[in-house]
């Protein structure tokens, strides 16, 4: 495998970005745009070999993309209740739309993606405590939409209608673990995407160099809705709670934002 100073890397982006358009080197990989490039430089997956530095890492993103990045999986505490499964399921959970198809009737379901700007329209709301240093997730019953009426009705049936008690939270510690690991430095790049007879051709247009991660960046994203919580469980499995970033947000979470090209 190639090693690279990150000068030498910089210097690498610059050429490639020359280039111009280049074809996909891996026909029918959704991933082609990030595995297109590991090619051009000669690296495998995305960690990049760079000595006696800290760890590195290549992302690479379509540039003027709606789709969200995912950062990191991780449940809410208490997990001895295992919350989103014991809990939000089993009170706050609807009817899964293949329930009686697909899976058996009685099929639940609770998929919901939050942030804190602003409520869903099932009344669900990240709100940040930094007093006692937590990520929380809140219930209001008077911000639920009214065509959940129905659905709210059976939600004060079951548990009825005040505040989540308790109230699943991330500790801020436990959430800058995860992202320390998760959250390397990196060179992120971008670039334009056109089809031609069929095939798929990339133009690296845009790198940046990202370092040094900013949890009090992180907060504030949560706060202004680009970074979300996103819920996803049904009766039979919980594929697990999600942190997802909107698209071009990546270098608000980093102390150091360098511009390559």
């Amino acid at each position: 495998m190639k090693l690279y100073t990150k000068e030498n890397l910089i210097k690498e982006f610059q050429k490639i970005a020359k280039q111009g358009w280049i074809e996909n080197a891996r026909h029918g990989n959704a991933g082609g745009i990030g595995n297109t490039l590991e090619d051009l430089l000669g690296i495998e997956e995305n960690n990049l070999p760079i000595p006696n530095a800290a760890e590195w890492e290549l992302k690479s993103q379509r540039l003027n993309t709606s789709s969200l990045t995912t950062l990191f999986h991780i449940e809410p505490s208490p997990r001895a209740i295992k919350f989103v499964p014991q809990v939000l399921l089993l009170n706050y959970g609807w009817k899964h739309q293949e329930a009686g198809k697909k899976y058996s009737d009685d099929e639940m379901s609770f998929r919901q993606t939050i942030h804190g700007n602003s409520p869903s329209d099932r009344g669900f709301m990240v709100k940040i405590d930094r007093e006692n240093r937590k990520v929380l997730i809140s219930f209001d019953h008077t911000k639920v939409a009214e065509k959940h009426a129905d659905w709210l009705k059976q939600v004060k049936k079951k548990i009825g209608l005040s505040e989540l008690n308790p109230q699943p939270y991330w500790g801020f510690d436990d959430l800058a673990s995860k992202e320390g690991t998760k959250l390397l430095n990196c060179f992120y790049v971008q670039a334009d995407i056109k089809k031609e007879d069929g095939k798929e051709f990339y133009n690296y247009c845009k790198v940046l160099m990202l370092q040094k991660f900013n949890f009090d960046g992180f907060l504030a994203e949560l706060e202004k809705g680009n970074i979300l919580v996103d819920f996803d469980a049904r009766t039979g499995h919980n594929h697990g709670t999600k942190f997802r970033l909107r698209q071009n947000c990546l270098p608000n979470l980093y102390e150091t934002v360098k511009a390559v090209i």
